[in-house]
């Protein structure tokens, strides 16, 4: 039996950025998730799996916290 994961909205950036890092592992390092264009990240995210937030209550504050929150999750996983 599948377990139940909520929604996900633009303002979890936690759970946005783990699920980034669970899809791309280790192929973006810290400076190149600082690179990635927000175009294509906004595209990611709207393809994630229960992501629920539409294109236009996208904003760059929201693509800021999220690359920030995936650089976190990234450098957790380096221990």
């Amino acid at each position: 039996m599948a377990h139940y994961e909520p929604p996900i909205h633009w303002n979890d950036y936690e759970d946005i950025a783990l699920k980034l890092y669970e899809k791309f592992g280790d192929d973006f390092s810290e400076g190149k998730i600082y690179r990635i264009r927000f175009t294509d990240l906004l595209e990611w995210v709207l393809t994630l799996p229960n992501f629920v937030g539409k294109r236009e209550e996208s904003n760059e504050g929201h693509l800021e916290m999220i690359q920030s929150a995936w650089v976190y999750e990234w450098r957790d996983n380096q221990k």
